[in-house]
């Protein structure tokens, strides 16, 4: 396995966290949930109501939900593993705030997502804009339960 590894998370629900959690410990990784300053409530996650506050900032493209605290230390890193649910068919808009606070020159990403209908799509090439600088990017792949036999077979092939 790659060295200095972080697993970054976004976690609405839990799944997220489990599954980042296990990929942390499998990888030998320091793990990081990326927590929103205003924490979602149910309401907030109701994609029926399109006033909804995840519906309301998955449709407006520049959206950046805040963090309740940016205080990694990204240079210590070589290879980021950044997992989100899948909202509306891409990822969090808060996952383009996280990519967007951080230099991630000469590092390799890896996203990976859980969903409870959509697989990966097109939301970890999505994600390429928001990262400037000399960045290797793995595909994403959808990983929607703490599996070690599964997770160890996709880290042999992405790390």
């Amino acid at each position: 396995m790659a060295k200095n590894i972080l697993v970054a998370v976004f976690s609405a629900s839990g799944v997220t966290r489990k599954v980042g959690q296990e990929i942390a410990r499998v990888a030998g990784a320091d793990f990081y949930e990326i927590v929103p300053k205003e924490l979602y409530t149910a309401a907030d996650l109701d994609y029926m109501n399109k006033k909804s506050r995840s519906s309301v900032e998955m449709n407006d493209a520049s959206a950046r939900p805040e963090i309740a605290a940016n205080t990694l230390d990204m240079a210590a890193y070589d290879t980021v593993i950044v997992g989100f649910p899948i909202w509306w068919g891409i990822a969090p808009r808060i996952i383009e705030t996280f990519l967007e606070s951080y230099d991630f020159s000469g590092k390799k990403i890896i996203p990976f997502c859980t969903s409870g209908g959509s697989g990966v799509g097109r939301s970890d090439t999505a994600l390429h804009k928001n990262v400037t600088g000399d960045v290797q990017w793995a595909k994403g792949t959808q990983i929607n339960r703490p599996n070690e036999a599964e997770i160890r077979r996709w880290l042999d092939k992405v790390l």
